[in-house]
């Protein structure tokens, strides 16, 4: 039988497109697909290109924003689209540039 955890990573994931809807980062989860297979979003550096990307806590997320870009470190795997509270308690917010 295999493994129901891939042997790149460790601990829970979430598909990214999921994640950065349930976070309110964006505003549909079909942006954040489209913003995923269009190679918008790149996690811990690497771009990718598929929307079920697997993200993790202690995951870095960047990705465009209408104010510029945006990079998040991923604190917790949100269950659900909650309030902006909830969402907020999810990543940190990282400044870019100096």
């Amino acid at each position: 039988m295999a493994d129901p955890v891939p042997a790149t990573g460790h601990g829970p994931s979430l598909r990214i497109d999921k994640y950065l809807w349930f976070t309110r980062l964006v505003k549909s989860r079909s942006i954040a697909q489209a913003m995923a297979e269009e190679g918008h979003i790149r996690l811990n550096g690497r771009r990718i290109e598929r929307a079920h990307a697997p993200v993790r806590a202690g995951d870095l997320i960047t990705f465009p924003n209408p104010g510029g870009v945006r990079v998040v470190r991923v604190t917790a795997l949100p269950v659900r689209r909650g309030p902006a509270p909830e969402a907020q308690g999810c990543y940190e917010e990282l400044t870019v540039g100096g």
